[in-house]
């Protein structure tokens, strides 16, 4: 089965500076958060009630792509291009 194609009602746009910060919170008898501080604007992500499938899914999804935008800035900040891309 194939998605439906929606359209994007909004994008936000977390601009991180120096005291940007990215903190995990566990609590004993409700869902984790995440809270994403971008200085003026705060993110948080938790479940909808109990932890499902699709919740684990996606914050496994969330860990593998912050794990590659951590090391694309780090290729940005030391001045290489490990794009594949790049290597062609």
């Amino acid at each position: 089965m194939t998605r439906r194609w929606t359209p994007r009602r909004s994008v936000i746009r977390l601009t991180t500076a120096r005291n940007a910060t990215a903190t995990h919170h566990r609590y004993p008898y409700r869902s984790p958060v995440l809270a994403l501080d971008c200085g003026a604007t705060t993110v948080l992500l938790t479940c909808d009630g109990p932890v499902t499938s699709g919740d684990l899914a996606f914050a496994h999804q969330l860990a593998r792509e912050a794990a590659r935008y951590a090391r694309s800035v780090e290729s940005r900040f030391y001045g290489r291009d490990d794009t594949p891309e790049a290597a062609a």
